[in-house]
């Protein structure tokens, strides 16, 4: 009897570490110390020095059930741009910069090519990001689940000057509230998409004319990472008052989040086009319309909230990061929350 017997196969754990190493690399920056392998990931703070009063950000999160996705496609090279995303969002929406990230992936069984292809998307996540993958780990679990799947989540750490932290607390009535579009659905709502739409191959490589591609390749379609574009709009001198990312909960739980106790977000859902793959939810699975914008992210992945003065400064930054904004609405004096017209 040996451990290999018993379901887990250290080999294919070396081998998995020696085939993502290339992937890892890419991902470096000049603060990281010693390479991939070692007990814990270590990062220089030297550079932090130079602030005033360093803040520590972090955000950890998972893909959800978006995962049962990657199985039936059988495609796992995007979902580590995901679980990177969920995390590295949530850190640049406090006004932080994105240091470092690790990454946990349960398994049933270790097929070291599929390991490797996963970490690849992590570090294509990270190297958007300019965040560096300094470390991570993947567990064998025989017996508590299927050989043929996997779990992946991890977090990030990230550092803002104090002076430059997105609280919400400045934001007053009069303020604009700006949308940066999403790529999709992002990570979030997978549990009733997947109750929507029959989950078999034939379904998911049905090609739709309105989506422009197959389901699968709509739904798959990994989160998109705003690191660049917030710090676009730093560079440009804008004080970001408020920042909320869509995730879980939509625009009602995720939006009230950045808003001081006495501001409404009035949100006009007729400032830009909905993304056909909401259309098709929301047809197919004859979703009231309240339940999915308090459950998808509906096409806006992140809000920023500025001052009125500071609109189109922002928005010309946050194109010259590659990302489509629009003016979503704006906010007025009354009990916190969200008002959709």
């Amino acid at each position: 009897m040996d451990y290999k017997s018993s379901g887990v196969d250290i080999e294919a754990g070396y081998q998995s570490v020696e085939l993502m190493k290339k992937y890892v690399k890419e991902t470096m920056r000049p603060e990281v110390l010693g390479g991939l392998g070692g007990f814990s990931g270590a990062f220089s703070l030297s550079k932090i020095k130079e602030m005033e009063d360093p803040v520590l950000l972090s955000g950890t999160d998972g893909c959800g059930t978006k995962v049962k996705l990657a199985f039936l496609l059988d495609k796992h090279d995007t979902i580590g741009i995901d679980a990177v995303a969920m995390c590295v969002n949530d850190v640049a929406c406090a006004g932080g910069e994105p240091l470092f990230f690790l990454d946990y992936i349960a398994c049933g069984k270790n097929y070291p090519e599929k390991i490797a292809t996963i970490v690849k998307g992590v570090a294509e996540g990270c190297k958007q990001s300019e965040c560096a993958l300094i470390g991570g780990e993947t567990a064998e679990h025989p017996g508590l689940m299927p050989e043929d799947e996997y779990d992946l989540a991890g977090f990030s750490v990230g550092v803002v000057d104090r002076k430059d932290l997105i609280t919400g607390e400045n934001i007053k009535e009069g303020d604009v509230l700006i949308g940066i579009a999403s790529s999709g659905v992002h990570s979030n709502g997978f549990s009733l998409v997947r109750k929507v739409f029959e989950m078999t191959k034939e379904s998911l490589n049905t090609y739709y004319e309105e989506l422009g591609k197959t389901l699968g390749e709509a739904l798959i379609e990994p989160t998109r990472i705003y690191v660049k574009a917030l710090k676009k709009v730093k560079e440009a001198g804008v004080k970001i008052k408020g920042c909320s990312h869509i995730t879980g909960g939509g625009f009602y739980e995720n939006i009230p989040r950045m808003l001081p106790d006495n501001i409404v977000a009035v949100v006009k859902k007729d400032s830009y086009e909905v993304p056909a793959i909401f259309k098709m939810l929301k047809k197919t699975g004859n979703i009231a319309e309240e339940m999915m914008y308090n459950t998808f992210n509906m096409g806006v992945g992140m809000v920023v909230c500025v001052d009125k003065a500071d609109v189109e400064a922002t928005m010309e930054a946050i194109r010259s990061a590659g990302d489509t904004c629009f003016v979503l609405g704006e906010t007025k004096n009354g009990t916190k929350g969200v008002e959709l017209c």
